[in-house]
């Protein structure tokens, strides 16, 4: 399997998984779906038939959220039965909504609070440099996420510690929770803030899987952390949910949005791919309806201003 075919399956599983479950965060597996794919097809070194050899690269998700990409890369790799994804944050499920280690081989820790994936990424590379490991870790970061202090102290430590075997990945999307970063807490200029913490750099399009294997390849041979920013797009590959805020939290819901969702994925689907849940797209699928307004239907976007508060009936500030 290539990393484009991967890359579509973790698309389609996330939809089909957020679908049955009616869990949220969609926008989010869908963006960083080509991170995951070149990393654990092309890049780290993992072994479905050994999850805990310890030569095995360490890969954190500390964007928790959008834990479906990664459990979907990891049933495509054989590390579980692709058919317990249907299972999906559901009751009972190991495979809980934001991303659990807890009897899930080659999940290496558990997320969702914001913040914490690069400092527990960085002890790991501080203990690999102590007990002469070759291992590399790799943290898949948000960028809203860094807004968290937790984030900077942890890039203060690997850069104090030459921790070069460390590599961050930010999702770079624009987007956090309720509206774009710029909007919540701006982290322009973001390139800088990581040199000016003595990390090596790199900036690539998140979506290209030759630009993201020729990021990764850079990572190597320097004496410092290294961090990727992988610019991206939010709920990249369905038309109507890229960069629209609502589909952080939102699923896609039975009828039209479920239907175009899969028929768009369908008519990009790469050679030598299959869908699993309809093989054939949705033949007669249901479709927008003229004047659709689905956010009367979930959180709002707006921007947070601690002048003002939102009145949730007439959808006005006051």
């Amino acid at each position: 399997m290539t990393s484009k075919q991967l890359a579509w399956r973790i698309r389609r599983h996330g939809i089909e998984m957020t679908h049955l479950s009616g869990g949220s965060h969609i926008g989010s597996i869908l963006s960083v779906a080509d991170i995951v794919a070149v990393l654990y097809n092309d890049v780290a070194y993992i072994d479905s038939k050994n999850p805990k050899n310890d030569a095995r690269d360490r890969i954190i998700l500390s964007k928790g959220h959008a834990g479906a990409a990664v459990y979907a890369a990891l049933a495509e790799k054989g590390f579980f039965d692709i058919e317990e994804l249907k299972t999906h944050y559901q009751n009972g499920s190991r495979l809980s909504g934001h991303v659990s280690h807890k009897g899930v081989p080659g999940v290496e820790l558990s997320t969702g609070s914001l913040g914490h994936g690069l400092s527990v990424g960085a002890g790991m590379a501080a203990s690999a440099k102590m007990d002469r490991k070759t291992y590399k870790v790799y943290v898949i970061c948000g960028d809203g996420e860094c807004d968290e202090g937790t984030v900077w102290e942890a890039a203060l430590v690997a850069h104090q510690y030459h921790l070069n075997n460390l590599v961050a990945i930010i999702d770079h999307n624009k987007m956090q929770s309720l509206d774009f970063c710029e909007n919540t807490l701006s982290l322009n200029p973001f390139s800088d803030k990581w040199k000016a913490f003595g990390w090596n750099v790199i900036e690539a399009d998140g979506h290209d899987h030759d630009a993201l294997r020729q990021a990764f390849e850079k990572t190597k041979n320097n004496d410092m952390p290294t961090v990727i920013i992988a610019n991206t797009i939010k709920g990249k590959g369905i038309s109507f949910m890229e960069n629209d805020i609502l589909w952080h939290y939102r699923f896609p819901h039975e009828g039209w949005e479920y239907d175009c969702a899969v028929n768009e994925l369908y008519k990009n689907k790469p050679d030598g791919v299959t869908d699993p849940y309809t093989p054939d797209g949705i033949a007669n699928p249901a479709l927008e309806p003229a004047g659709a307004n689905i956010t009367n239907n979930h959180t709002p976007s707006f921007t947070l201003n601690p002048n003002w508060i939102w009145n949730s009936s007439t959808k006005e500030k006051v």
